[in-house]
C-alpha cells in the first residue's frame, strides 16, 4: 500500500468507516470525503463538495426562504415538514430568512401582544431551526441551511434585548460601547440557531427627510466608519472562523442610500465619482480593510442610471477588485427583481438573475424568486456555468466558516438563559444612559425630585423602539421611570396631551394623523394640568409610523416636513402659555428639526430611541442621577430649504439665503453637560512630517465644573489648499473622556497618511504637499487650531 493510500485509509477510518468496511469498499469509494473533514483547509473542503454537485443543487444553494417557507412546513402549523421539503427542494435549500419570522406560516399568535403575530417565540424558533438542519443533514450531501436574522440595534424576535436604535449607538461616540451591544446581539442571534445578521448599516445620512436616517450611524465617514468596525468585530469576532456565540455580519447597503434623491427610499443617488469615492466609500472601505467581514448587501437604489444590484464597477471593481472583498455578497430583499419592476433595465426575472449575476450578488433574499432560473438558463447557454460556481462557492465557503458542517443546531436551553438576561438588561441601560444628549438647557435641568411634576406627552408612557424592533422581556417607558425614580419624593401627574397617528404598530401600511378634534380636547386637558405643576416634562418626536422605512408604496416613512408631525408643537404653545417651565424630551427616530420648540423650551434632552431601558436612562438623566455626555452624530437643520446640510461640506457651500439662515439648528458633533470642560488648543509633535509621516496630536481636558461628566474630543483636518475643492473640515478621531470634577487629562491622537489623503484631479488617491490645519474642540463649529505642514 502506497504511503497516500495508507493516509486516505487513515482517513476513512477517522471519519467513521471500519477495517472491515474498507474491505468491501471498491477503490475510488475509498477516497476521504474532504468536505466533511472539519480539519482540511475550507478552500480544499469547498473544491471537494462542489465536485461532487449537481447544478441544480449548487443553484439552490444560492436561493432562500421566506414566504415560501409555506412550502416546507407542516399544513396549517409551523412545524418544519421533512416530507413536504423533500418534496418542494430536492436539491436542497442554501438559506432560510428569518427563522423567528412566521412568514410562509399560519398567524396565530405564539406572543403576547400587539405584534406577536408576525413571531415565534423562542423555543418554536429553535425547534424549526433544529428540524430543518437534520433534515439538510439526510440529503444527498448533507449540506447545512444557512439562517440569517435581523439586529440593527438587537435581535429582531420576541424576548430578545433592544439596544438604543443604531443613531443614538453612534451619538455615544464609543465604539467599545458598540462593540459590547453587537457582541451581546451576536450572541442571541446565535443562541437561536442562525449564523448571519443583516447588520450594521454603514450608509451616511444626509437627508433627514430619509425615514431610515434612524438605522444610520449619521453623517460623518469617519465615525460611520469607526462603529462599524465595532459593530462587525463584536458581532463576528476577529477569527476567520466564526467562534461560540458569534454571528456573521452583512455590511450594508452599498451604496449612496443615505442621500436619495428627495430624501425617498430607494431613489436615484446622483453622487459623483469623487463623491462616492471621499464621503459615501470610506465606511465601508474601513470594515471590508479592518475586519474579517462576512458579507456585503448593495443598496436599493441606482447611481448614475446602473441600480447597485447590476453595478459590476461597485461590486466588482471596487469592492472585490481595490478592497480585496472575499466574502459573499447577498442581495437586499426583492432588490433583484426590481431590476425589472422599478428600474426597468431588465425584462423579466430571467434577465434580472443573468445582471445580478454578472455584477457578482451570490444570494438572492429573501426568496430567491429571480434565482430560481438560473440552472435553466445554465442548460440552455444564457448564463454561464463558472458564473453559478462561483456563487455557490462563495456561500458554501460561509457555510464551511461558519462551522454548519459540524455544529449547525441550537440549544434551548441555552438560548433560555442568554436571550435578555440581566447582564444584557445591564448593558442596554448603559448603552442608553451613554446616548442621552443634552441640546439646550437654561439651568431648569437637573430637575430636582419635590414638588408637583407634570409628565405630558404622547411619547411619555409607551417605550419606543423604533425600526427593526421587535418585543423585548422588559421594556420601561418614561412616566414609569420617573414614577420609580422620584415618586416617592414628589407629585408625579400625568395627562397624554395629544395624540400622534391612530395607532401605533409600524407594520400598518397606511400612516394616519390623530383626529385633531380630538387632540384639541387633550390639549386642553393637559394645560389644565401644567398650570398645577410646578414644572412640565414634555415628551415628543416620532412614532414607528412618522418615520420608517417607506419600503412600498403603500407602505411610505419619508416626509417632506422635518418639524414635529400633527399637533405637537400646538400642544407645546398651550403648555407655555401657563407660564411653568417646560423640559423637552425628545423620543424620535430623525433629527430633531424643531425651531419653534427649541426656541422657546427651558431644555431639551435628546433620547433617540434609547431602547427598552430607555425610560430609566431619560429619568436619569433629566434628574441629575446621570450626567449626559452624547453628541450628535449629524447636523439638525432649522428647515427643510437648507438640506442637505452638513458639516463636511465644500467651502462654496452656504452663500446664504434672502430670509433665511444658513446656520444649522445644532452642528454636528454638539452636546452639552451639567459640568463645564475646558479643552486646550491642540500641540503637534512635529509642525512639519513627509506625505508618509505620522504627527502626533496632544490635547488637555479638564473639568473645571462640580460634578463628574463625559466630554468627547472632537479633531478636525482641513486641507488650506489642495488640486480639487476640499471640505471645510473632516473628523479623523475623537476620544470620549470621563473626568472627576477638577480632573485634568491630555489626550492623544496619532495621525497618519489615511488622515490625510484624497482624491486629486486625476481621481488618484494620494497625499498631496501643504499646509494642514488640526482642529480640536467638544464639537464641529468651537475648535482650537494648529497647523500641519505635510511636503
Amino acid at each position: 500500500m502506497t504511503r497516500r493510500g495508507a493516509r486516505s485509509r487513515r482517513d476513512l477510518l477517522r471519519l467513521g468507516a471500519s477495517a472491515s468496511m474498507l474491505a468491501f469498499l471498491p477503490a475510488a469509494a475509498r477516497v476521504p470525503t474532504i468536505y466533511k473533514d472539519p480539519r482540511a483547509p475550507v478552500d480544499m473542503r469547498v473544491r471537494d463538495l462542489m465536485a461532487r454537485m449537481t447544478l441544480d443543487e449548487k443553484v439552490a444553494q444560492m436561493i432562500a426562504l421566506w414566504a415560501t417557507k409555506s412550502e416546507v412546513m407542516a399544513s396549517g402549523g409551523l412545524d418544519f415538514d421533512p416530507a413536504k421539503a423533500s418534496a418542494a427542494y430536492p436539491n436542497g435549500i442554501g438559506q432560510i430568512t428569518r427563522p423567528s419570522d412566521r412568514r410562509g406560516g399560519p398567524q396565530v399568535s405564539e406572543v403576547a401582544g400587539g405584534t406577536g403575530a408576525r413571531w415565534r417565540g423562542s423555543a418554536s424558533t429553535i425547534a424549526f431551526v433544529n428540524a430543518a438542519q437534520r433534515w439538510a443533514r439526510a440529503t444527498r450531501l448533507g449540506v447545512p441551511i444557512l439562517f440569517h436574522e435581523e439586529s440593527l440595534h438587537g435581535y429582531m424576535a420576541p424576548d430578545a434585548t433592544m439596544f438604543p436604535q443604531a443613531i443614538a449607538l453612534a451619538g455615544s461616540f464609543d465604539p467599545d460601547l458598540m462593540y459590547r451591544v453587537q457582541s451581546v446581539i451576536g450572541r442571541e442571534v446565535r443562541a437561536h440557531g442562525s449564523h448571519l445578521t443583516l447588520s450594521p448599516v454603514v450608509d451616511i445620512a444626509r437627508d433627514p427627510r430619509w425615514g431610515r436616517i434612524e438605522e444610520t450611524f449619521g453623517e460623518d465617514p469617519f465615525l460611520c466608519g469607526e462603529m462599524g468596525v465595532a459593530a462587525v468585530r463584536g458581532l463576528q469576532g476577529d477569527s476567520a472562523t466564526l467562534q461560540p456565540g458569534k454571528v456573521f455580519a452583512t455590511l450594508k447597503h452599498m451604496t449612496g442610500h443615505g442621500q436619495p434623491q428627495a430624501g425617498n427610499n430607494i431613489a436615484p443617488a446622483p453622487i459623483a465619482e469623487r463623491e462616492l469615492r471621499e464621503s459615501f466609500f470610506p465606511p465601508f472601505r474601513a470594515v471590508v480593510e479592518r475586519t474579517r467581514i462576512a458579507a456585503v448587501m448593495p443598496s436599493y437604489n441606482e447611481i448614475d442610471g446602473v441600480p447597485s444590484h447590476a453595478n459590476r464597477w461597485l461590486l466588482g471593481k471596487v469592492l472585490r477588485g481595490e478592497w480585496h472583498f472575499d466574502g459573499a455578497v447577498v442581495s437586499d430583499y426583492g432588490a433583484v427583481e426590481e431590476l425589472e419592476r422599478i428600474h426597468h433595465i431588465a425584462g423579466d426575472r430571467r434577465q434580472t438573475a443573468r445582471l445580478a449575476l454578472a455584477a457578482g450578488v451570490d444570494s438572492e433574499l429573501p426568496d430567491g424568486i429571480a434565482y430560481r432560473t438560473l440552472a435553466e438558463q445554465v442548460r440552455a447557454g444564457t448564463v454561464a456555468q463558472a458564473a453559478v460556481d462561483q456563487a455557490c462557492a462563495r456561500i458554501l465557503t460561509l457555510k464551511f466558516r461558519a462551522g454548519l458542517f459540524e455544529t449547525p443546531f441550537a440549544d434551548a436551553r441555552a438560548a433560555a438563559r442568554l436571550t435578555g438576561n440581566a447582564e444584557a438588561q445591564a448593558l442596554a441601560l448603559e448603552a442608553a444612559r451613554k446616548s442621552m444628549c443634552l441640546l439646550t438647557n437654561d439651568g431648569t435641568l437637573p430637575l430636582a425630585a419635590k414638588g408637583r411634576i407634570a409628565v405630558i406627552g404622547p411619547n411619555a408612557e409607551i417605550a419606543r423602539l423604533g425600526g427593526y424592533s421587535s418585543e423585548p422581556r422588559h421594556a420601561i417607558g418614561l412616566l414609569a421611570a420617573i414614577r420609580t425614580l422620584v415618586g416617592g419624593s414628589a407629585t408625579i401627574v400625568h395627562a397624554p396631551g395629544a395624540l400622534i397617528v391612530e395607532g401605533d404598530d409600524r407594520s400598518d401600511d397606511e400612516v394616519r394623523l390623530a383626529d385633531p378634534a380630538r387632540n384639541r380636547q387633550l390639549i386642553a386637558q393637559a394645560a389644565t394640568l401644567a398650570a398645577t405643576a410646578d414644572v412640565v416634562i414634555l415628551a415628543i418626536g416620532d412614532t414607528e409610523q412618522t418615520s420608517r422605512e417607506g419600503f412600498a408604496a403603500n407602505h411610505l416613512g419619508d416626509r417632506t416636513e422635518l418639524d414635529l408631525v400633527g399637533d405637537q408643537t400646538a400642544l407645546f404653545d398651550a403648555l407655555k402659555a401657563t407660564g411653568k417651565p417646560i423640559v423637552i424630551a425628545a423620543i424620535n427616530g430623525r433629527p430633531p428639526s424643531w425651531p419653534t420648540v427649541v426656541s422657546r423650551a427651558n431644555a431639551v434632552l435628546e433620547c433617540w430611541y434609547p431602547g427598552q431601558e430607555g425610560g430609566t436612562a431619560m429619568a436619569e438623566a433629566l434628574f441629575g442621577r446621570i450626567n449626559p455626555g452624547a453628541k450628535l452624530p449629524v447636523t439638525v437643520a432649522r428647515e427643510v430649504g437648507q438640506v442637505p446640510l452638513y458639516y463636511n461640506a465644500k467651502p462654496s457651500t452656504g452663500r446664504g439665503y434672502l430670509f433665511a439662515s444658513t446656520a444649522p439648528l445644532f452642528p454636528f458633533g454638539h452636546g452639552l453637560s451639567y459640568t463645564k470642560f475646558e479643552i486646550g488648543a491642540p500641540r503637534l509633535s512635529s509642525p512639519k512630517i513627509g506625505l508618509a509621516g505620522t504627527v502626533t496630536v496632544e490635547v488637555d481636558i479638564a473639568n473645571i465644573g462640580g460634578r463628574a461628566g463625559d466630554e468627547v474630543v472632537q479633531l478636525y483636518v482641513h486641507d488650506q489648499v489642495a488640486s480639487v475643492a476640499r471640505p471645510v473640515k473632516e473628523l479623523k478621531a475623537f476620544d470620549r473622556v470621563t473626568l472627576q470634577p477638577g480632573e485634568r487629562r491630555t489626550v492623544k491622537f496619532t495621525l497618519g497618511p489615511a488622515a490625510f489623503r484624497m482624491w486629486n484631479v486625476d481621481l488618484e488617491e494620494v497625499v498631496e504637499p501643504g499646509m494642514f490645519d488640526i482642529l480640536v474642540g467638544p464639537n464641529s463649529v468651537d475648535l482650537k487650531k494648529a497647523v500641519l505642514e505635510i511636503g
